[in-house]
């Protein structure tokens, strides 16, 4: 079969080539295994404890860089991804981004029997801070957090060329989570927390639907985005590295300001 290029093509290939058939039911128990997978971690210690000492590492901050840390009273919730959003993430691993195509990727195939371990934001928050030297303080901060409670976790800083920029923690941990058949499978699963900042935050917003888009489409090698400066590629793409290094300036400057004060 001749590799899909959209969702639709990607199920047909899916039952094609694999059996696997893309139905209201695998709806459901996707459903019910994220709003578990959910429910068991908002009960969890790390998570009283990281919500709860938020406060306190905002004191800190403040105490060493006298500006805050955190947008006020904007405490972080745990967010579901949604089921057509996880199929589209599977679409992007195994066909998009799959370069050993038409064989699997490098980690094999992602498909039911090990989706929910291989997909690590089915469950995932964001934690905005107001400064770009906020995201590595916070990581610092949940990185003790996840050692004192044994949980293994591992950071992603990410930076693509497109000029998306993001800080990823994943938390990993054991769920108990429903099968079919009612019975139950324990496996382990991360949990996504996303720092950001909030200017970042902000362009995120605005032009997510435009990378969500742009991530879906398979693309030829030779589409080279920066010399076509009409296109909206070029504006959005350049934007998010143009807000990047204005934020650094801005941390850089308020450093050098405060040692000028100390002289």
């Amino acid at each position: 079969m001749k590799k899909p290029k959209d969702i639709d093509e990607y199920k047909k290939w899916l039952k094609e080539e694999h059996g696997i058939e893309i139905s209201d039911r695998t709806r459901t128990r996707y459903e019910a295994v994220a709003s578990k997978i959910k429910s068991d971690f908002e009960k969890s210690e790390f998570w009283g404890r990281l919500v709860g000492d938020l406060q306190e590492y905002n004191d800190e901050y403040q105490l060493k860089k006298e500006y805050p840390l955190l947008m006020p009273d904007d405490p972080p919730k745990l967010h579901t991804k949604s089921f057509d959003s996880f199929l589209l993430k599977t679409f992007r691993k195994n066909i998009i981004g799959n370069k050993n195509w038409p064989k699997g990727p490098n980690n094999g195939w992602i498909l039911p029997d090990n989706w929910y371990s291989s997909i690590n934001d089915i469950v995932r928050t964001l934690i905005v801070v107001k400064y770009l030297d906020g995201v590595q303080f916070i990581l610092d901060k949940i990185k003790s957090l996840c050692e004192q409670n044994n949980l293994n976790h591992n950071i992603f800083l990410e930076a693509r060329e497109e000029g998306y920029y993001a800080a990823h923690l994943y938390v990993q941990r054991r769920f108990e989570i429903p099968r079919i058949d009612w019975d139950t499978d324990k496996i382990d699963i991360s949990i996504e927390i996303q720092v950001t900042t909030q200017l970042q935050d902000v362009i995120r917003k605005l032009l997510h639907k435009y990378y969500e888009e742009r991530r879906t489409q398979v693309r030829g090698d030779n589409m080279k985005w920066q010399w076509d400066y009409k296109s909206d590629e070029f504006a959005a793409n350049y934007l998010g590295h143009i807000l990047h290094y204005v934020e650094g300036m801005i941390v850089e400057i308020r450093e050098k300001q405060k040692k000028e004060e100390q002289i």
